[in-house]
């Protein structure tokens, strides 16, 4: 048993350093920040809109569609940092293998874009 403690003192050691500095970083940003409340800084902003009384209010679904293309882009290029960083050990298989895999969303980008789903009006 005392081996396993002795085995987790380095996490737990680390867990209680990181607890230590997120509070400081919390207490120094409430000690040094500027407390400047007013109305229009304290209204809730939520989705490209202000506020409103109804829950149920019927709103674009465009918010939706730019999130969803983000999300999709975003995992594109992570995909793309490993392919960079290996591509002189791939060759030109890794390249078309890349290209085609590239070719699936932007495909899907360019079907958004003439359906007008990016279109703000």
């Amino acid at each position: 048993m005392q081996s396993v403690l002795s085995d987790y003192a380095p996490v737990l050691v680390f867990g209680g350093i990181s607890v230590v500095i997120a509070a400081a970083m919390l207490g120094m940003a409430l000690v040094c920040g500027h407390q400047k409340p007013n109305p229009e800084k304290l209204t809730a902003y939520e989705c490209g809109f202000g506020a409103f009384d109804d829950a149920r209010r019927r709103f674009d679904v465009r918010f939706y569609l730019v999130a969803i293309l983000f999300i999709i882009f975003d995992l594109e290029v992570a995909f793309l940092f490993p392919w960079a960083i290996s591509l002189g050990r791939i060759g030109l298989f890794g390249f078309l293998s890349m290209l085609g895999f590239l070719s699936v969303p932007g495909i899907g980008f360019l079907y958004e874009w003439r359906k007008g789903a990016l279109d703000w009006d």
